[in-house]
């Protein structure tokens, strides 16, 4: 794949926002990171070096880190970081209000061909672009933690959005090595979230109810249907496990699904149920260790990358 050569804004220096820059450095675009709030940039570059490092040790970059690295720079203001991009990817609070004070800033500060979106979860693009003039510009698109290692990135515009918009920022996503996905319609929550909170729902009302342990049930998904997930979604899971595809499958089991769904109710995330989990999972593993778990599960996920990277679509 050639190098990338266009400046990319990052605004905000957290987690996500510094994962978003590995993405496009990665990729070879000049990468601007800006914070309002100056101690989030004090150790960008340290934690910035430490996650490319992993990337070099599982093979996941041809340079080195300080070659991709040396493609960050921080910016000392706003307009310093979106002067000249040809993308803007915003990280900051999540809260409609925040969102619409940064998105009407950045809309007078951007060039006029500058794309805009927003890292938001939840929130959609209609929620904080709705009264400002360039709001044909603007986009959710939502990662996965971590976007270098996730390269999943759902793209959400607005009914006013320009469709020539979306389809620069798909191709400038999808040249940077991710997998963007289209929302057709705006809906709270995306695909993802919306999708996996179907499953936590679940997972919850099993837990509540008695059937099954907080480690029995993520072992459920590890072991059981995440190993197919992991390169396969849903509906291709569903045609293979018949032996004439969906149809077949659905007239196998449809009914059966229909039956369960009746008796799937929402949860209500009670406090003492969450406390029960939390006490289970501190029994496994303390506060003190989360760090370093976290970092666990990115060098198993670049494992996996690298596995995936290796084998035939």
């Amino acid at each position: 794949m050639p190098a990338m050569n266009e400046k990319i804004a990052v605004v905000g220096a957290g987690l996500i926002g510094r994962a978003w820059a590995i993405v496009f450095a990665r990729a070879g675009c000049s990468v601007a990171i800006y914070d309002a709030l100056p101690e989030a940039l004090a150790n960008c570059r340290k934690l910035l070096h430490e996650n490319i490092s992993d990337l070099a040790q599982q093979g996941l970059i041809s340079e080195t880190p300080e070659v991709v690295l040396a493609r960050i720079s921080t910016a000392g203001s706003l307009a310093e970081a979106l002067q000249g991009a040809a993308l803007v990817q915003e990280n900051v609070k999540e809260t409609v209000e925040v969102k619409r004070a940064i998105f009407a800033e950045m809309d007078k500060l951007a060039g006029p061909d500058t794309i805009l979106t927003s890292s938001t979860s939840w929130i959609p693009t209609s929620d904080f672009s709705a009264e400002l003039p360039g709001r044909h510009r603007m986009l959710v698109a939502h990662p996965v933690n971590p976007p270098y290692l996730v390269p999943l990135v759902e793209l959400a515009p607005a009914p006013w959005t320009a469709p020539e918009v979306v389809e620069r920022a798909r191709d400038i996503y999808a040249r940077a090595g991710q997998s963007p996905v289209l929302l057709k319609k705006e809906i709270t929550g995306f695909l993802l979230n919306r999708i996996q909170g179907a499953v936590l729902n679940e997972a919850l009302n099993l837990y509540e109810n008695g059937y099954a342990s907080v480690a029995d049930l993520d072992t459920v998904l590890k072991d059981g249907l995440g190993l197919r997930w992991s390169f396969m979604g849903p509906f291709e899971t569903i045609d293979l496990n018949a032996p004439d595809g969906v149809l077949d499958y659905a007239k196998r089991y449809g009914h059966t699904y229909r039956d369960v769904a009746k008796t799937q109710l929402p949860n209500a995330w009670q406090a003492e149920t969450l406390q029960k989990i939390e006490n289970e999972r501190r029994e496994v593993l303390s506060a003190g260790q989360l760090e370093a778990r976290a970092r666990w599960r990115d060098n198993r996920l670049m494992a996996l990358v690298g596995h995936k990277r290796k084998q035939p679509v």
